[in-house]
């Protein structure tokens, strides 16, 4: 299946994709939660209860795909672990070496972007890069699990573009600052199941194009952690919980390693591919001049 999250009036609402349509679960079944996180934990019962649900689905929750007011799969995520310097051309445009343990790093929800949503550059620096990423969704409590029963606890796969600014992101060691700017992560537009995808979501291509000139150009077969490496190693250290989000590091071609460097600007249109998935698509607009904001 494929799930969405979607505004209508001022509610949240969920939708399975179907075709050029959305099926408004909110609308055909209210028993329903209206957040990802909270269908992912009731696991087996609440996908059988959805797809009897889309099977029976009135026309009148039938809404066109064209018409929707997206929002992120989901903006509840407990965690948001993001792999840095997960393919070896990206590593090395940057002037790295080869990783023999992931670099992990943490995203907050704040950051997180809708596709059609604007992402934003921000007063502080124009050095906003792209950078495209496969998601791996968690769909079970996971803790010490065996390297090869991994994937069973990956619930799906979404698109995410970890847009960094990179003048940040290298002021210190770390780079948690500049990945997490405020909507600077593009993520959507939809969640598929991992019944719907290749094992691991292995042997996918994923492409960035700003403006129609693709600048990315890979295979998740070239990550090197994949996600089942990647989900057993993060469990000898933390739990991982339902509903969290995986963001599996990007390929060669962003445009810091560029001469000159390559920055996505206000105007400008930035699309995500990852085969199978779909295309996440993202403007880019300048911060608007804001005073202190008291709450």
């Amino acid at each position: 299946m494929r799930l969405l999250s979607f505004q209508k009036g001022d509610c949240q609402q969920i939708g399975v994709l179907e075709g050029e349509n959305v099926v408004n679960l909110s609308m055909a079944d209210p028993s329903l939660p209206n957040e990802l996180v909270e269908i992912i934990s009731g696991g087996e019962i609440f996908l059988q209860q959805i797809k009897n649900c889309v099977k029976l689905a009135p026309k009148d929750s039938y809404i066109p795909l064209h018409s929707i007011d997206w929002l992120p799969p989901t903006r509840k995520a407990g965690k948001i672990i993001c792999l840095g310097l997960n393919y070896a051309a990206h590593a090395a445009e940057g002037g790295y070496e080869r990783p023999s343990y992931p670099s992990f790093f943490m995203r907050s929800n704040t950051s997180l972007v809708a596709h059609e949503k604007p992402i934003i550059r921000p007063q502080a620096s124009e050095t906003l890069d792209y950078e495209a990423e496969l998601v791996a969704v968690v769909g079970k409590h996971a803790r010490h699990v065996k390297r090869e029963n991994a994937l069973n606890y990956i619930w799906g796969y979404s698109i995410f573009n970890d847009a960094s600014i990179r003048e940040y992101q290298r002021k210190t060691a770390q780079w948690t600052i500049g990945k997490n700017f405020d909507s600077t992560g593009g993520f959507g537009p939809i969640v598929v199941t991992s019944d719907e995808l290749p094992e691991g979501a292995s042997g996918m291509q994923i492409q960035t194009r700003l403006n129609g000139n693709t600048l990315q150009n890979a295979n998740t077969d070239m990550m090197l952690f994949n996600v089942e490496e990647t989900v057993y190693l993060l469990t000898q250290c933390l739990t991982l919980e339902p509903g969290d989000l995986i963001v599996m590091g990007t390929p060669s071609g962003v445009g810091h390693a560029r001469n000159p460097p390559l920055w996505m600007k206000p105007g400008d249109i930035c699309e995500i591919e990852i085969e199978d998935i779909g295309i996440l698509r993202n403007p880019i607009k300048e911060e608007k001049l804001s005073n202190e904001r008291v709450r």
